[in-house]
């Protein structure tokens, strides 16, 4: 296994829990239940699950640093905006 995709494996999975993180605190603020919060999470968890697992064996570099790059821009407006 290559170093370069342990590497971006991994920072994709610490932006993406971030992520998870944020996608199930801005749906827990819009309902007031706890069923669509899981949902949220069990969705957001199960995606980012598949990226980690496709930019570990399969995606070429470009696309999995395209891919790093997209989750933590994207966690870092969605903490700044929060």
């Amino acid at each position: 296994m290559e170093t370069w995709r342990l590497i971006a494996t991994a920072l994709l999975a610490a932006g993406g829990l971030l992520l998870v993180l944020v996608t199930m605190a801005k749906v827990r603020d819009r309902v007031s239940s706890g069923g669509p919060v899981a949902v949220a999470g069990a969705i957001a968890f199960t995606i980012l699950v598949l990226l980690c697992l496709l930019t570990v064996t399969v995606l070429p570099a470009t696309v999995a640093w395209g891919a790093v790059v997209v989750v933590g821009a994207t966690a870092s407006v969605m903490l700044l905006a929060g």
